[in-house]
């Protein structure tokens, strides 16, 4: 049996021969060579000259598994930041990390590890890459108890959920925000708003409330109904009147001295390549070993139909859980669902083998047909090993984050639409025009297939520098409409060859 590390299937050499490193310097320093003659800027209702950003980890700039300097200077915010400055924009400071590593260290142990690269097939941290080369790897030293004051103007925090941001204290469960805290009591809007911004951004917050959820394979609760957070795992989803709570909080305060800024909804994230790239049925069995693993499992199946004969289970469910397997390079995985009826009376487990309706988590590529125990072919995970709920998202979980997404979105839209100071800007139409048809952005369409779509990095949650300037571009198109600003009609946008979609592990 294969082990398949990767199942993604990446031949992407071509489209990734040269890794662009292109730094925030880089741009500033280029001259825009058109002839095209473009009204002058203004900026309309808008003051930009001190913009202040509020987030979570897309607002910090995060990408491949990590926050590294590169990145950060890439930044949606930062490209916004760029933007305003030809129309009174001060200057935009960022909590930047002080390497490229993309780990981050809690009293000398890192608390988040390196960087994802791109291997040639597939992703792989940095670490590991540059060890198997026999390369010297650089190392981790960004630490976060190492307080670098909190005058900054992105105060995005990656892993933030909503009322993390509203909540005193957080900096004592956050290493990206200790870094920043202006006191171990403080909250991270009250950080923002001493800032005295006279714009800013307030962006993906919901997304995290579900994002946790979803990428432990909904293995968290749903916590729709509970609107203590304090009783809240990591893992749960937040209820939509908490979201709603904290959002509200975030935008009366923001705007209470005369602010206008931009608000986004969520995407929906089981729509990202962290969700959609390992297949359903990447198992390869000749007829022999087809034939040793049906026999493996006869005696469930056997119990399955018992079950039926005696009532416990409908003819549809049994069918549903019956466990095939067949000379074929597509066998599906199988997987414990504990949504089945509970059949432990009979001695049998929950298991099924999965469909296309399963949504698998993108580690997942390097775990199926893994073995359990080395050297033994009857020990691998997907076959005869069944994955359990971490791996795999089933119908009824993708529906807890489904509906989720849908309350967060509806009090979103309502908090921005009951404020004149304040636009929304659609990331779930965004994201869900890029996971259909693909999104144009100047020469290319922009689409969410891991590594080759340009948009999403190689986490496949969070965008790449591309993907984060077409966001900055869309956030300036609802400034013009919203504000009577020209960012667009006057060419001051992002251009997308300026930015890359990858990183080099040799970045210094």
């Amino acid at each position: 049996m294969k082990t398949l590390r990767y199942i993604v299937l990446l031949v992407l050499a071509l489209g990734l021969a040269s890794c662009e490193n292109d730094t925030l310097d880089d741009l500033r320093n280029r001259v825009d060579q058109g002839t095209e003659v473009l009204p002058d800027l203004t900026v309309g209702e808008l003051d930009v000259s001190n913009y202040v950003a509020v987030g979570a980890s897309f607002t910090a700039g995060f990408a491949d598994g990590g926050l590294f300097r590169a990145t950060q200077e890439l930044s949606f915010p930062s490209t916004l930041a760029m933007q305003f400055a030809n129309g009174g924009g001060g200057d935009f400071l960022q909590p930047l990390m002080d390497d490229n590593t993309g780990g981050i260290l809690v009293n000398g142990s890192p608390a988040s590890g390196y960087r994802l690269i791109f291997n040639g097939s597939g992703p792989e941290p940095l670490n590991s890459f540059l060890e198997d080369l026999g390369a010297p790897v650089p190392p981790i030293t960004t630490e976060a108890t190492n307080n670098v004051g909190s005058n900054f103007n992105n105060f995005g925090i990656p892993g933030a959920k909503s009322f993390h941001i509203v909540t005193p204290g957080y900096a004592a469960f956050n290493p990206f925000y200790t870094r920043i805290a202006s006191s171990p009591g403080a909250t991270v809007l009250g950080d923002a708003i001493a800032q005295n911004p006279s714009f800013f951004t307030l962006s993906e917050m919901g997304g995290n409330d579900v994002l946790g959820y979803a990428t432990s394979g909904g293995t968290g609760i749903d916590q729709t109904g509970n609107i203590d957070p304090s009783t809240y795992g990591p893992d749960d989803i937040t209820d939509p009147n908490v979201l709603g709570g904290a959002i509200t909080q975030m935008v009366g305060a923001l705007t209470a001295n005369g602010a206008k800024g931009v608000l986004t909804n969520v995407p929906f994230i089981t729509d990202l390549p962290h969700f959609t790239t390992v297949p359903f049925n990447p198992i390869p069995l000749d007829a022999a070993t087809a034939a040793v693993v049906n026999g493996a499992y006869a005696p469930y199946n056997g119990g399955l139909q018992l079950a039926l004969s005696n009532s416990l289970i409908s003819a549809e469910e049994a069918a549903a859980r019956t466990i095939v397997f067949e000379e074929s390079e597509t066998n599906a995985v199988v997987i414990e669902d504990e949504t089945l009826t509970d059949l432990s009376g009979l001695g049998l487990p929950n298991y099924r083998q999965a469909t296309a309706d399963d949504l698998f988590v993108l580690p997942a590529s390097s775990f199926i047909g893994t073995e359990a125990v080395p050297g033994n072919p009857l020990t691998v995970n997907g076959v005869a090993i069944p994955l359990a709920d971490q791996w795999v998202l089933i119908p009824s979980e993708q529906s807890a984050i489904l509906n989720a997404t849908n309350a967060y979105n509806d009090r979103i839209e309502a908090i921005a639409n009951s404020n004149e100071d304040v636009v929304l800007v659609d990331l779930n139409g965004i994201l869900t025009e890029a996971s259909t048809t693909g999104i144009e952005f100047d020469d290319y369409l922009m689409t969410t297939s891991l590594v080759t779509g340009g948009l999403v990095s190689l986490d496949g949650i969070h965008l790449t520098p591309r993907g984060y300037a077409l966001m900055a571009n869309k956030f300036l198109e609802a400034l013009d409409e919203a504000f009577g600003s020209n960012f667009v009609a006057s060419g001051n946008v992002a251009s997308a060859g300026e930015f890359p979609t990858n990183f080099s592990p040799l970045l210094p």
